[in-house]
């Protein structure tokens, strides 16, 4: 499966990433959405009705980690990360708006049409991510 990400996700992503209180974000986003079948990844909840293309929220590392919402497109075998954010701590909240997550999927589809995304891999060692523009 192939994982990507918007602008959005990737400066939140260097945010957090830059605060040691944060710094098992990216430990967390690997053990979750890497090297795992589609099937794994629905869990959570839906935000839109679609079977084909679920945009999901997810809590990524129990109830005390993040936030983290995105789309999965089912027969492309691709995930899209769009936002994640802290649950507790100076950065912390229980969830984003409800304007918010509509101009994300917005904005996911956008992105995805014009390709101004970001590939996400892992480096040799398997324990960075490594952010590819499209």
């Amino acid at each position: 499966m192939s994982i990507y990400c918007i602008e959005d996700f990737k400066i939140e992503f260097d945010k957090l990433m830059s605060k040691n209180s944060y710094k098992s974000l990216e430990f967390k986003l690997i053990n979750y959405f890497f090297d795992k079948p589609i099937s794994e990844l629905l869990s959570g909840k839906r935000l839109n009705n679609s079977d084909v293309t679920p945009y999901i929220k997810k809590r990524i590392g129990g109830s005390g980690g993040f936030r983290g919402y995105f789309l999965l497109l089912i027969k492309e075998e691709s995930l899209y990360l769009m936002f994640v954010h802290p649950k507790v701590g100076a950065r912390g909240s229980s969830n984003i708006d409800d304007e918010s997550k509509a101009l994300l999927y917005k904005k996911v589809l956008s992105c995805i049409k014009d390709k101004q995304l970001y590939e996400l891999t892992l480096n040799n060692e398997k324990n960075k991510i490594v952010f590819k523009k499209c």
